[in-house]
Protein backbone atom coordinates (compact mmCIF):
# COMPACT_ATOMS: atom_id res chain seq x y z
CA UNK A 1 0.00 0.00 0.00
CA UNK A 2 1.19 3.49 -0.82
CA UNK A 3 2.02 5.21 2.48
CA UNK A 4 1.24 8.65 1.10
CA UNK A 5 -2.26 9.88 1.92
CA UNK A 6 -4.30 10.59 -1.21
CA UNK A 7 -6.19 13.91 -1.13
CA UNK A 8 -8.83 14.56 -3.80
CA UNK A 9 -10.29 18.02 -4.51
CA UNK A 10 -13.66 18.22 -6.23
CA UNK A 11 -14.41 21.69 -7.65
CA UNK A 12 -16.88 23.03 -10.24
CA UNK A 13 -14.23 24.62 -12.45
CA UNK A 14 -10.49 24.17 -12.98
CA UNK A 15 -9.91 27.95 -12.90
CA UNK A 16 -11.66 28.23 -9.53
CA UNK A 17 -9.37 25.58 -8.08
CA UNK A 18 -6.34 27.52 -9.31
CA UNK A 19 -7.56 30.83 -7.93
CA UNK A 20 -8.95 29.64 -4.60
CA UNK A 21 -7.54 26.23 -3.57
CA UNK A 22 -4.14 25.81 -5.18
CA UNK A 23 -2.14 27.06 -2.14
CA UNK A 24 -3.72 24.40 0.10
CA UNK A 25 -3.11 21.67 -2.47
CA UNK A 26 0.50 22.77 -2.85
CA UNK A 27 0.97 22.59 0.90
CA UNK A 28 -0.62 19.12 1.06
CA UNK A 29 1.75 17.93 -1.66
CA UNK A 30 4.76 19.48 0.11
CA UNK A 31 4.11 17.48 3.26
CA UNK A 32 3.92 14.26 1.23
CA UNK A 33 0.34 13.79 0.08
CA UNK A 34 -0.65 12.67 -3.39
CA UNK A 35 -3.16 15.17 -4.80
CA UNK A 36 -5.85 14.70 -7.46
CA UNK A 37 -8.13 17.45 -8.74
CA UNK A 38 -11.56 16.62 -10.19
CA UNK A 39 -13.17 19.53 -12.04
CA UNK A 40 -14.61 20.75 -15.31
CA UNK A 41 -11.87 21.52 -17.83
CA UNK A 42 -12.10 25.07 -19.18
CA UNK A 43 -8.58 24.97 -20.54
CA UNK A 44 -6.60 25.18 -17.30
CA UNK A 45 -6.03 21.46 -16.75
CA UNK A 46 -2.42 21.64 -17.93
CA UNK A 47 -1.71 24.40 -15.42
CA UNK A 48 -2.91 22.06 -12.68
CA UNK A 49 -0.81 19.16 -13.96
CA UNK A 50 2.20 21.48 -14.15
CA UNK A 51 1.93 21.80 -10.37
CA UNK A 52 2.55 18.07 -10.04
CA UNK A 53 -1.13 17.34 -9.37
CA UNK A 54 -3.27 14.73 -11.09
CA UNK A 55 -6.30 16.04 -12.97
CA UNK A 56 -9.55 14.26 -13.83
CA UNK A 57 -12.10 15.99 -16.03
CA UNK A 58 -15.68 16.08 -14.71
CA UNK A 59 -18.17 18.55 -16.19
CA UNK A 60 -20.47 19.82 -13.44
CA UNK A 61 -23.26 22.05 -14.67
CA UNK A 62 -24.13 24.82 -12.22
CA UNK A 63 -27.53 25.28 -13.84
CA UNK A 64 -28.69 21.78 -12.93
CA UNK A 65 -31.41 21.95 -15.55
CA UNK A 66 -30.77 18.54 -17.14
CA UNK A 67 -31.70 15.63 -14.84
CA UNK A 68 -29.87 13.16 -17.06
CA UNK A 69 -26.69 15.22 -16.77
CA UNK A 70 -27.04 15.45 -13.00
CA UNK A 71 -27.48 11.69 -12.63
CA UNK A 72 -24.48 11.14 -14.92
CA UNK A 73 -22.32 13.48 -12.80
CA UNK A 74 -23.24 11.64 -9.60
CA UNK A 75 -22.61 8.22 -11.15
CA UNK A 76 -19.27 9.44 -12.50
CA UNK A 77 -18.23 10.56 -9.01
CA UNK A 78 -19.23 7.18 -7.63
CA UNK A 79 -16.98 5.46 -10.17
CA UNK A 80 -14.10 7.86 -9.57
CA UNK A 81 -14.18 7.47 -5.79
CA UNK A 82 -14.32 3.71 -6.13
CA UNK A 83 -11.33 3.73 -8.47
CA UNK A 84 -9.19 6.38 -6.74
CA UNK A 85 -9.81 5.21 -3.17
CA UNK A 86 -8.78 8.55 -1.63
CA UNK A 87 -7.99 9.02 2.04
CA UNK A 88 -9.53 12.48 2.16
CA UNK A 89 -11.91 14.27 -0.21
CA UNK A 90 -12.21 18.07 -0.16
CA UNK A 91 -15.42 19.28 -1.82
CA UNK A 92 -15.61 22.96 -2.78
CA UNK A 93 -18.90 24.85 -3.45
CA UNK A 94 -22.41 23.54 -3.00
CA UNK A 95 -22.92 21.07 -5.84
CA UNK A 96 -19.65 19.18 -5.30
CA UNK A 97 -20.47 19.18 -1.57
CA UNK A 98 -23.89 17.61 -2.14
CA UNK A 99 -23.03 15.13 -4.88
CA UNK A 100 -19.55 14.35 -3.61
CA UNK A 101 -20.62 13.70 -0.02
CA UNK A 102 -23.38 11.38 -1.18
CA UNK A 103 -20.94 9.49 -3.39
CA UNK A 104 -18.42 9.29 -0.53
CA UNK A 105 -21.03 7.79 1.79
CA UNK A 106 -21.88 5.11 -0.75
CA UNK A 107 -18.51 3.89 -2.02
CA UNK A 108 -15.63 5.38 -0.02
CA UNK A 109 -14.18 5.20 3.47
CA UNK A 110 -12.47 8.55 2.98
CA UNK A 111 -12.67 11.42 5.40
CA UNK A 112 -14.54 14.40 3.93
CA UNK A 113 -13.99 18.15 4.07
CA UNK A 114 -16.82 20.29 2.74
CA UNK A 115 -16.09 23.94 1.93
CA UNK A 116 -19.19 26.15 1.85
CA UNK A 117 -18.36 29.53 0.31
CA UNK A 118 -21.59 31.47 0.77
CA UNK A 119 -25.19 30.35 0.64
CA UNK A 120 -25.39 30.19 -3.14
CA UNK A 121 -28.23 30.64 -5.61
CA UNK A 122 -30.45 27.81 -4.41
CA UNK A 123 -30.50 29.01 -0.79
CA UNK A 124 -30.78 32.75 -1.36
CA UNK A 125 -32.46 33.59 -4.67
CA UNK A 126 -36.06 34.76 -4.70
CA UNK A 127 -36.59 33.29 -8.18
CA UNK A 128 -39.33 30.65 -8.44
CA UNK A 129 -36.98 27.86 -9.47
CA UNK A 130 -34.70 28.46 -6.49
CA UNK A 131 -37.65 28.53 -4.08
CA UNK A 132 -38.97 25.26 -5.49
CA UNK A 133 -35.72 23.35 -5.10
CA UNK A 134 -34.74 24.89 -1.74
CA UNK A 135 -36.40 22.24 0.49
CA UNK A 136 -34.64 19.50 -1.47
CA UNK A 137 -31.28 21.28 -1.24
CA UNK A 138 -31.67 21.67 2.52
CA UNK A 139 -32.49 17.99 2.93
CA UNK A 140 -29.49 17.03 0.82
CA UNK A 141 -27.33 19.29 2.99
CA UNK A 142 -28.50 17.47 6.10
CA UNK A 143 -27.37 14.19 4.54
CA UNK A 144 -24.14 15.53 3.05
CA UNK A 145 -22.88 17.53 6.01
CA UNK A 146 -23.53 14.82 8.60
CA UNK A 147 -21.01 12.36 7.17
CA UNK A 148 -19.54 10.78 10.33
CA UNK A 149 -15.91 11.53 9.35
CA UNK A 150 -16.35 15.03 8.01
CA UNK A 151 -15.81 18.69 8.79
CA UNK A 152 -17.52 21.60 7.04
CA UNK A 153 -15.51 24.79 6.57
CA UNK A 154 -17.37 28.10 6.54
CA UNK A 155 -15.80 31.40 5.53
CA UNK A 156 -17.85 33.65 7.77
CA UNK A 157 -19.60 33.13 11.11
CA UNK A 158 -23.04 34.12 9.80
CA UNK A 159 -23.10 31.23 7.32
CA UNK A 160 -21.83 28.82 9.97
CA UNK A 161 -24.40 29.90 12.54
CA UNK A 162 -27.30 29.74 10.04
CA UNK A 163 -26.35 26.25 8.86
CA UNK A 164 -26.24 25.10 12.49
CA UNK A 165 -29.53 26.83 13.32
CA UNK A 166 -31.29 25.16 10.36
CA UNK A 167 -29.99 21.79 11.46
CA UNK A 168 -27.92 21.33 8.29
CA UNK A 169 -24.63 20.64 10.07
CA UNK A 170 -23.82 19.55 13.65
CA UNK A 171 -21.99 22.25 15.63
CA UNK A 172 -19.06 19.93 16.37
CA UNK A 173 -18.48 19.46 12.63
CA UNK A 174 -18.53 23.16 11.69
CA UNK A 175 -15.19 24.95 11.30
CA UNK A 176 -14.62 28.66 10.67
CA UNK A 177 -11.71 29.54 8.35
CA UNK A 178 -12.22 33.09 7.14
CA UNK A 179 -11.79 33.25 3.39
CA UNK A 180 -9.43 31.53 0.99
CA UNK A 181 -6.53 33.79 1.95
CA UNK A 182 -4.45 36.35 0.10
CA UNK A 183 -0.80 36.30 -0.87
CA UNK A 184 0.44 39.49 0.75
CA UNK A 185 3.76 39.22 -1.10
CA UNK A 186 2.02 39.40 -4.48
CA UNK A 187 -0.67 41.88 -3.46
CA UNK A 188 1.25 44.81 -1.99
CA UNK A 189 0.59 48.54 -1.62
CA UNK A 190 1.79 50.66 -4.52
CA UNK A 191 1.59 54.42 -5.08
CA UNK A 192 -1.73 55.58 -6.45
CA UNK A 193 -1.35 56.39 -10.16
CA UNK A 194 -1.47 59.94 -11.47
CA UNK A 195 -4.49 61.27 -13.30
CA UNK A 196 -8.16 60.84 -12.58
CA UNK A 197 -8.80 58.14 -9.94
CA UNK A 198 -9.82 54.73 -11.30
CA UNK A 199 -12.71 53.03 -9.52
CA UNK A 200 -12.72 49.29 -10.24
CA UNK A 201 -15.34 46.58 -9.92
CA UNK A 202 -13.48 43.30 -10.53
CA UNK A 203 -15.52 40.10 -10.50
CA UNK A 204 -17.35 37.68 -12.70
CA UNK A 205 -19.77 39.74 -14.74
CA UNK A 206 -23.00 38.63 -13.06
CA UNK A 207 -26.15 40.62 -12.39
CA UNK A 208 -25.96 39.54 -8.73
CA UNK A 209 -22.47 41.01 -8.31
CA UNK A 210 -24.08 44.45 -8.47
CA UNK A 211 -22.76 45.34 -11.90
CA UNK A 212 -25.90 47.26 -13.01
CA UNK A 213 -25.90 49.15 -9.70
CA UNK A 214 -22.26 50.10 -10.30
CA UNK A 215 -23.03 51.36 -13.80
CA UNK A 216 -25.99 53.40 -12.54
CA UNK A 217 -23.98 54.82 -9.63
CA UNK A 218 -21.14 55.76 -12.01
CA UNK A 219 -23.62 57.58 -14.24
CA UNK A 220 -24.99 59.45 -11.22
CA UNK A 221 -21.49 60.41 -10.07
CA UNK A 222 -20.68 61.73 -13.53
CA UNK A 223 -23.77 63.97 -13.53
CA UNK A 224 -22.39 65.50 -10.33
CA UNK A 225 -19.13 66.35 -12.09
CA UNK A 226 -17.03 63.69 -10.34
CA UNK A 227 -13.72 63.28 -12.18
CA UNK A 228 -12.96 59.56 -12.20
CA UNK A 229 -12.84 56.53 -14.47
CA UNK A 230 -15.23 53.71 -13.61
CA UNK A 231 -13.99 50.31 -14.76
CA UNK A 232 -15.41 46.78 -14.96
CA UNK A 233 -12.86 43.94 -14.95
CA UNK A 234 -13.96 40.37 -15.52
CA UNK A 235 -15.81 38.11 -17.91
CA UNK A 236 -19.33 36.70 -17.95
CA UNK A 237 -19.58 33.20 -16.52
CA UNK A 238 -21.43 31.13 -19.14
CA UNK A 239 -22.17 28.38 -16.65
CA UNK A 240 -24.03 30.76 -14.35
CA UNK A 241 -27.70 31.59 -15.03
CA UNK A 242 -27.10 35.15 -13.84
CA UNK A 243 -24.31 35.94 -16.33
CA UNK A 244 -24.49 39.34 -18.06
CA UNK A 245 -24.45 39.01 -21.86
CA UNK A 246 -21.35 40.31 -23.61
CA UNK A 247 -23.40 42.68 -25.85
CA UNK A 248 -24.75 44.38 -22.73
CA UNK A 249 -21.24 44.91 -21.35
CA UNK A 250 -20.04 46.22 -24.70
CA UNK A 251 -23.01 48.60 -24.89
CA UNK A 252 -22.27 50.03 -21.43
CA UNK A 253 -18.68 50.60 -22.50
CA UNK A 254 -19.71 52.30 -25.74
CA UNK A 255 -22.02 54.62 -23.82
CA UNK A 256 -18.94 55.96 -22.05
CA UNK A 257 -20.16 55.76 -18.46
CA UNK A 258 -17.93 52.80 -17.63
CA UNK A 259 -15.02 51.00 -19.28
CA UNK A 260 -15.05 47.22 -19.63
CA UNK A 261 -11.50 45.88 -19.62
CA UNK A 262 -12.55 42.25 -19.94
CA UNK A 263 -10.97 39.41 -17.93
CA UNK A 264 -7.53 39.68 -16.35
CA UNK A 265 -5.07 37.05 -15.13
CA UNK A 266 -3.11 39.70 -13.22
CA UNK A 267 -5.33 41.17 -10.54
CA UNK A 268 -2.34 42.62 -8.71
CA UNK A 269 -1.66 44.81 -11.74
CA UNK A 270 -5.33 45.82 -12.01
CA UNK A 271 -5.41 46.88 -8.36
CA UNK A 272 -2.12 48.77 -8.68
CA UNK A 273 -3.82 50.91 -11.34
CA UNK A 274 -6.93 51.43 -9.22
CA UNK A 275 -7.64 54.04 -6.57
CA UNK A 276 -10.82 52.46 -5.16
CA UNK A 277 -12.10 48.86 -5.23
CA UNK A 278 -15.86 48.31 -5.36
CA UNK A 279 -18.02 45.19 -4.99
CA UNK A 280 -21.76 45.95 -4.72
CA UNK A 281 -22.77 42.29 -4.60
CA UNK A 282 -26.40 41.70 -3.69
CA UNK A 283 -26.12 38.23 -2.21
CA UNK A 284 -24.17 36.81 0.70
CA UNK A 285 -20.62 35.83 -0.18
CA UNK A 286 -18.22 33.60 1.71
CA UNK A 287 -15.55 36.29 1.82
CA UNK A 288 -14.95 37.77 -1.64
CA UNK A 289 -11.35 37.08 -2.61
CA UNK A 290 -11.10 40.29 -4.63
CA UNK A 291 -11.79 42.31 -1.48
CA UNK A 292 -8.99 40.51 0.35
CA UNK A 293 -6.71 41.30 -2.58
CA UNK A 294 -7.80 44.96 -2.58
CA UNK A 295 -7.15 45.27 1.14
CA UNK A 296 -3.70 43.66 0.83
CA UNK A 297 -2.97 46.05 -2.04
CA UNK A 298 -3.69 49.04 0.19
CA UNK A 299 -6.83 50.11 -1.66
CA UNK A 300 -9.95 51.45 0.07
CA UNK A 301 -13.09 49.42 -0.47
CA UNK A 302 -16.75 50.15 -1.13
CA UNK A 303 -18.98 47.09 -0.73
CA UNK A 304 -22.51 46.16 0.17
CA UNK A 305 -23.51 45.46 3.75
CA UNK A 306 -23.98 41.70 3.30
CA UNK A 307 -22.45 38.65 4.92
CA UNK A 308 -18.92 38.02 3.77
CA UNK A 309 -18.25 41.62 2.79
CA UNK A 310 -18.76 42.58 6.43
CA UNK A 311 -15.80 40.38 7.39
CA UNK A 312 -13.21 42.35 5.45
CA UNK A 313 -14.74 45.86 5.28
CA UNK A 314 -14.68 47.73 8.58
CA UNK A 315 -16.77 50.90 8.06
CA UNK A 316 -14.83 54.06 8.72
CA UNK A 317 -11.60 52.07 9.06
CA UNK A 318 -10.74 50.60 5.67
CA UNK A 319 -13.86 51.20 3.62
CA UNK A 320 -17.55 52.00 3.32
CA UNK A 321 -20.54 49.63 3.38
CA UNK A 322 -23.79 50.51 1.60
CA UNK A 323 -27.18 48.83 1.38
CA UNK A 324 -27.66 46.34 -1.47
CA UNK A 325 -29.34 47.85 -4.57
CA UNK A 326 -28.89 51.41 -3.20
CA UNK A 327 -27.40 53.19 -6.21
CA UNK A 328 -27.46 56.62 -4.60
CA UNK A 329 -25.58 55.42 -1.51
CA UNK A 330 -23.09 53.64 -3.78
CA UNK A 331 -22.53 56.81 -5.81
CA UNK A 332 -22.09 58.81 -2.60
CA UNK A 333 -19.52 56.36 -1.21
CA UNK A 334 -17.50 56.28 -4.42
CA UNK A 335 -17.61 60.08 -4.64
CA UNK A 336 -16.39 60.45 -1.06
CA UNK A 337 -13.30 58.35 -1.74
CA UNK A 338 -12.60 59.79 -5.19
CA UNK A 339 -12.58 63.31 -3.78
CA UNK A 340 -10.44 62.58 -0.70
CA UNK A 341 -6.90 61.31 -1.40
CA UNK A 342 -6.12 61.41 2.33
CA UNK A 343 -9.10 59.19 3.16
CA UNK A 344 -8.04 56.77 0.43
CA UNK A 345 -4.54 56.63 1.91
CA UNK A 346 -5.77 56.10 5.47
CA UNK A 347 -8.32 53.43 4.53
CA UNK A 348 -5.78 51.70 2.30
CA UNK A 349 -3.18 51.43 5.06
CA UNK A 350 -5.76 50.10 7.51
CA UNK A 351 -6.90 47.51 4.94
CA UNK A 352 -3.33 46.34 4.39
CA UNK A 353 -2.80 45.97 8.14
CA UNK A 354 -6.04 43.96 8.43
CA UNK A 355 -5.13 41.63 5.55
CA UNK A 356 -1.68 40.92 6.97
CA UNK A 357 -3.05 40.36 10.46
CA UNK A 358 -6.09 38.19 9.75
CA UNK A 359 -6.37 36.98 6.14
CA UNK A 360 -3.01 35.76 4.86
CA UNK A 361 -2.77 32.73 2.60
CA UNK A 362 -0.39 31.12 5.11
CA UNK A 363 -2.96 31.35 7.89
CA UNK A 364 -5.71 29.76 5.77
CA UNK A 365 -3.41 26.97 4.56
CA UNK A 366 -2.24 26.17 8.10
CA UNK A 367 -5.76 25.98 9.50
CA UNK A 368 -6.98 23.85 6.58
CA UNK A 369 -4.14 21.36 7.03
CA UNK A 370 -5.06 21.21 10.73
CA UNK A 371 -8.53 20.05 9.65
CA UNK A 372 -6.95 17.35 7.47
CA UNK A 373 -4.79 16.24 10.37
CA UNK A 374 -7.75 16.09 12.75
CA UNK A 375 -9.66 13.84 10.34
CA UNK A 376 -6.80 11.54 9.31
CA UNK A 377 -4.89 11.37 12.57
CA UNK A 378 -1.70 9.34 12.17
CA UNK A 379 -2.29 8.96 8.43
CA UNK A 380 -1.51 12.65 7.95
CA UNK A 381 2.22 13.49 7.65
CA UNK A 382 3.57 15.51 10.55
Amino acid sequence: MNSKPHVVYVVNQDWFFLSHRLPVARAARRVGARVTVIAADSGRAEAIRAEGLDFVRLPLSRRGANPVGEVWALSRLLRLYRRLQPDLIHHVTLKPVLYGSLAARLVSHAAVVNAVAGFGYSLTSTELRARLIRPLVKQLCRVALRHPRSQTIFQNPEDRDDFIRMGLVPPAQAVLIRGSGVNCSVFRPTPHPDGDPIVVLASRMLWDKGVPEFVAAAALARTRGVRARFVLVGAPDPGNPRAIPVPRLEAWSREGVVEWWGPSDNMADVLSRASVAVLPTVYGEGIPKVLLEAAASGRPIVATDVRGCREIVRPGVNGILVRPHDRVALANAMTTLVESPELRRRFGQAGRDLAVREFTEELVVSRTLDVYSDLLGERWPR
